[in-house]
């Protein structure tokens, strides 16, 4: 209060209130910072998030890759002893059940093996004779990783 009585008027003309100085470029910038936080702030939870559960789901596809395999090997292996057990009773001899048993799984193996021989050689041709001599033409303008000279950069 000041000797005029008013409550809202200054005591003394010296203390008036001085306006804030305007804001600088770092103050800016921290606005701007703050801003940009809270506006990609939620992204950026809901990526760490996602990439949590992306982590956690590759482990789980992981182990249950592997439940799955083990749970194939058991069942081909139940199948393989009632088809020897039913082999057995037929030919009324376990050693001639098993034996034509190994007989039947490695023609399966070499039929597996000659498919696979194939199917590299036909990865490993090319579709045509343009083709081809596309390749060549590639291997010899390849640069050398050794640094070596090729035959068209002799002098």
């Amino acid at each position: 209060m000041d000797q005029t009585g008013r409550d809202d008027a200054p005591a003394a003309p010296e203390e008036t209130p001085v306006p804030p100085p305007p804001p600088g470029l770092l103050d800016d910038l921290g606005r701007l910072g703050r801003a940009f936080r809270k506006l990609f702030g939620a992204q950026l939870r809901l990526l760490a998030a996602e990439l949590g559960l992306a982590r956690s789901a590759v482990h789980w596809l992981l182990v249950a890759g592997l439940v799955a395999t083990v749970a194939g090997v058991g069942l081909g292996l139940t199948l393989l002893g009632l088809i020897g057990w039913l082999l057995a009773q037929w030919f009324d001899s376990w050693t001639w059940a098993l034996v034509s048993l190994a007989v039947v799984e490695l023609a399966f193996l070499g039929a597996a093996i000659l498919l696979f021989r194939r199917c590299m050689h036909w990865m490993t041709l090319p579709a045509t004779r343009s083709e081809w001599s596309a390749m060549m033409r590639e291997a010899l303008h390849r640069p050398d990783p050794q640094g070596e000279r090729g035959p068209e950069d002799v002098p």
